[in-house]
C-alpha cells in the first residue's frame, strides 16, 4: 500500500511533464498579418512558387524555410526553392518586404539567384538579424558599410559572387562575428587592419580574390581563430611570426600569393595544426628543424612551388595523422631521410618530393608507402622497375626514363660528391636532352599542322567534284531544302525582331550579370562580326555571348546568322542558346560554350609550364577533326537549295566541344553559292588563324 502511495506522485509528475511539453511543440501560426503580408511580397518579389509558399496556408506552419517563435518569423531560408517560369526569366534582389519582419534573426539564400547590389537594409533596420547567408547568389556591386551596424551579426557568408572594391574596415566592428566568408569574389585592396577586433571570430576565408599588400600582424590577436584561408590573392610581404600566438588555429592556407622570406621557426608552436597550406609562394631559407616533429596533428602539409632549400628532418615519415607531404618544386637537398621503420611510416599518406635536388641512394623500400613521387631529382643507385606506388623519373637511376649522364655526372661532380654509374641507364636515355625533345616535339608539331591541313583540304575537293557532278540533277529538284532558293545571300527578316526558332530569348540585364558588365576579365576575342565574351548563366550554365555594336559592325553581322539559325538545323554547328535584341545599339547572341576552344589554340598544348615541350592532336583526333569539318560543310553545299558556302573556313572558326567533336563557328559569313561551283569555297582555308 505504501509503494502505490509513492508511485501515484511519480505518475502525476509524469503525466504534467507528458501535457506541459505537448503544448509547447504544437505548432504556432503566424499572429500578425503585417508579417504575413510581408511574406506574400516576399513571394510575389523573388518569384517564389505557390508549391513551397502556398497562399491559403500559414506560413509558420506549412511554408517551406519559414520559422517562427511565438508566432513571429525569425528565419526564412530559401536556399534550394524554385522560381516560377516568369521569376526565373527576372530576378531581381528584391527584398524591401524583410523590412515588416522586426524579428528576424536569419535570412538564407545560399545558391538562389538574386542579381544586383546587397540592399542596406540588412546592415540598418535588421537589427536583430544574426545570419546572412547570400553564397553564389550572383550578387553584383560593393560590400555595403551598412553591415557595420549588424552588432548581433554572428556569420556573414557572401562568397562566390561578383563583388567588387574594397573591403569596407566597418566589419571589423562585428564583435560577435563567429564567421566571415568573402572567398571567391573580385575583391581588391588590402585586408583591413579592424580585422583584428574580431575578437570571436573563428573562421575568416577571404580566399580568391585580389587582395594585396601585407597580411595584418594584427590578425595575430584573434584567439578563438580556427581557420584562416587568404589564398589565391596578390598578397606580399613575410608570413608575421604572430601567428604563434593563434592557439588554436586548425586550417592555415596562404597558397598562391607573393610572400617572401622563410618559414618562421615560431610556427613550431602551432601545437593543434591540421592543414599547412604556403605553396606557389617565394618562400626561402630552411625549414624549422623541429616543424614536424613538433606539429604531430598534420595532416595535410603543401610547401610545394617555393623556394625553400637546405635539407628535411625525417620526422615527416611518421606524423601519425598525415595524409598529403608535399614540399616539391623547391630546392631541398641532401640525401633524403629513411624512415626509422616500416611501421612509422604515416599509413595512407601520399608524399611528393619531386622537382628538388636530393642526392645519394635510397636506404629504404618504396613499397612500404601508398604513393610516393622522388622524380626530378638527383638520386642514383638501383630501383625495382615493378613499383607501381612510385614515381622515379628523371633521376639517375639505373634505370629508363632518368637524366642524361653528363648531367649526373656534372651535379655529382659540383657538389664534389661521388657518382655510381655502373650499370648506367640506357644510352638513349642519356642522349635524350631537353633541348633536344622540344626540337623533336616542334617538329612533330609542324608536320602533323601540315598533315592536318593536306587531309582537310582532300577532303573538300573529293566533296567539291562529288558536288560538281551531281549539280545538274540538284538544280532540277524540287526546291524542298530548309532555304528557299534564292540569287545571292539567304534571304533575311525584314524585322529583325522575328526570331523564333533562333533560341531563347534574354533581357539584357540577364546577359549584363552573366558577363560581369562585359568586364575585361570575361573578354575572349575581337571578331569580324562582334565581340566574345565568356558568361555564366543563372543555374551555372557557361556560354560564349557575341556582342555586335550596330554602330561598329552591320546589321547583316546578327541578322543573317539569326536567320541561318532559324532555317538550319545541324550538329556540326556551333548550338545558338539564344538572343537578345531589345538594346538600342548592342546586339547580343549567345552559344553553348566549347571547353577546348578552337583548333587553333587546342591544337597545340604545352605540356606543363615548366617545359617547352610541345604536345599536338593525335592522329586519331585529327582525322575526327577534319571528318567533322567536312560533315558540316557538306550540309552547307549539298542538303541546302540553294547550296550556301561557309566562307571563312580556318582554324579560329573549327569550334571543338568536350569530346573534340567539331562544331563550326563564325557563321555570319554563310552565303549562298554564286556563278561557278568552286567560286571561293576555299579561297579562305588556308588563310593565316586569326579572329573570328
Amino acid at each position: 500500500m505504501g509503494a502505490q502511495r509513492n508511485v501515484l506522485p511519480i505518475l502525476f509528475l509524469v503525466l504534467i511533464s507528458f501535457l506541459t511539453q505537448s503544448v509547447l511543440t504544437q505548432p504556432v501560426t503566424i499572429n500578425s498579418q503585417t508579417e504575413r503580408r510581408a511574406l506574400l511580397d516576399l513571394r510575389s518579389s523573388l518569384g517564389l512558387r505557390g508549391k513551397d509558399w502556398p497562399i491559403k496556408t500559414d506560413p509558420c506552419t506549412t511554408w517551406t524555410g519559414i520559422r517562427c517563435q511565438n508566432g513571429t518569423v525569425t528565419n526564412i531560408t530559401v536556399s534550394g526553392l524554385r522560381r516560377t517560369r516568369i521569376g526565373r526569366l527576372y530576378p531581381r534582389f528584391n527584398v524591401e518586404s524583410l523590412l515588416n519582419l522586426t524579428r528576424l534573426i536569419s535570412f538564407n539564400a545560399s545558391g538562389f539567384p538574386l542579381p544586383g547590389s546587397i540592399p542596406d537594409l540588412f546592415g540598418n533596420r535588421l537589427v536583430h538579424l544574426e545570419v546572412l547567408d547570400l553564397r553564389s547568389c550572383n550578387i553584383s556591386g560593393s560590400i555595403p558599410s551598412s553591415l557595420g551596424n549588424s552588432s548581433r551579426l554572428s556569420s556573414l557568408y557572401l562568397s562566390n559572387n561578383n563583388l567588387a572594391g574594397s573591403i569596407p574596415s566597418v566589419l571589423g566592428e562585428l564583435k560577435n562575428l563567429k564567421s566571415l566568408d568573402l572567398s571567391i569574389n573580385s575583391l581588391t585592396g588590402s585586408i583591413p587592419l579592424s580585422f583584428g577586433s574580431l575578437i570571436n571570430i573563428e573562421e575568416l576565408q577571404l580566399s580568391s580574390n585580389y587582395l594585396s599588400g601585407s597580411i595584418p600582424p594584427s590578425l595575430s590577436s584573434l584567439k578563438a581563430l580556427k581557420v584562416l584561408n587568404v589564398s589565391d590573392n596578390n598578397l606580399s610581404g613575410s608570413i608575421p611570426v604572430q601567428f604563434s600566438n593563434l592557439s588554436k588555429l586548425l586550417e592555415l592556407d596562404l597558397s598562391k600569393n607573393s610572400l617572401y622570406g622563410s618559414l618562421p621557426v615560431e610556427f613550431t608552436m602551432l601545437k593543434s595544426l591540421q592543414k599547412m597550406i604556403i605553396e606557389n609562394n617565394e618562400l626561402e631559407g630552411r625549414l624549422p628543424v623541429d616543424l614536424f616533429s613538433n606539429l604531430v596533428e598534420l595532416q595535410v602539409v603543401d610547401l610545394s612551388g617555393n623556394k625553400l632549400d637546405g635539407d628535411v628532418n625525417g620526422s615527416f615519415w611518421s606524423m601519425p595523422n598525415l595524409t598529403v607531404f608535399d614540399v616539391s618544386n623547391n630546392n631541398f637537398s641532401g640525401h633524403l631521410p629513411a624512415p626509422s621503420s616500416n611501421h612509422s611510416v604515416a599509413p595512407g599518406a601520399v608524399f611528393n618530393l619531386s622537382n628538388n635536388l636530393f642526392y645519394g641512394t635510397l636506404d629504404f623500400s618504396l613499397r612500404m608507402f601508398k604513393f610516393i613521387d622522388v622524380s626530378g631529382n638527383y638520386l642514383q643507385g638501383i630501383v625495382n622497375d615493378d613499383e607501381r606506388n612510385a614515381s622515379v623519373n628523371m633521376n639517375c637511376f639505373q634505370r629508363p626514363n632518368q637524366r642524361s649522364l653528363d648531367d649526373c655526372r656534372t651535379f655529382y661532380n659540383e657538389r664534389g660528391l661521388r657518382f655510381d654509374n655502373s650499370g648506367a641507364p640506357p644510352s638513349t636515355a642519356a642522349k635524350s636532352s631537353s633541348g633536344s625533345r622540344r626540337w623533336i616535339f616542334i617538329l612533330a608539331g609542324v608536320l602533323g599542322g601540315l598533315g592536318f591541313i593536306l587531309v582537310l583540304v582532300l577532303v573538300l575537293v573529293l566533296l567539291l567534284r562529288r558536288y560538281n557532278t551531281g549539280l545538274t540533277n540538284q538544280r532540277r529538284s524540287t526546291d524542298i531544302g530548309p532555304v528557299r532558293e534564292s540569287d545571292s545571300a539567304p534571304q533575311l527578316p525584314k524585322d529583325p525582331t522575328n526570331v523564333s526558332g533562333s533560341g531563347d530569348p534574354f533581357t539584357y540585364e540577364q546577359l549584363l550579370r552573366a558577363t560581369g558588365n562585359f568586364s575585361d576579365t570575361n573578354f575572349i576575342k575581337h571578331g569580324h562580326s562582334g565581340d566574345l565574351f565568356r558568361g555564366i548563366l543563372e543555374g551555372g550554365i557557361p556560354v560564349v555571348i557575341k556582342k555586335v555594336n550596330s554602330s561598329s559592325f552591320k546589321k547583316e553581322s546578327y541578322t543573317t546568322e539569326l536567320e541561318l539559325f532559324r532555317k538550319l538545323s545541324h550538329t556540326r554547328f556551333i548550338p545558338l542558346l539564344g538572343h537578345c535584341l531589345e538594346h538600342e545599339t548592342d546586339k547580343l547572341l549567345v552559344y553553348k560554350y566549347m571547353p577546348n576552344g578552337d583548333l587553333a589554340n587546342s591544337f597545340y598544348r604545352a605540356i606543363n609550364s615548366d617545359d617547352d615541350s610541345l604536345k599536338s592532336l593525335d592522329w586519331i583526333t585529327r582525322l575526327k577533326v577534319a571528318t567533322g569539318a567536312a560533315e558540316g560543310l557538306c550540309y552547307l553545299h549539298h542538303e541546302c537549295n540553294p547550296p550556301l558556302v561557309h566562307r571563312d573556313i580556318q582554324a579560329s572558326s573549327i569550334l571543338l566541344d568536350d569530346k573534340f567533336e567539331v562544331r563550326l563557328g563564325s557563321l555570319s559569313e554563310v552565303h549562298c553559292q554564286e556563278g561557278d561551283t568552286h567560286q571561293k569555297v576555299l579561297t579562305r582555308l588556308l588563310r593565316k588563324p586569326g579572329p573570328s
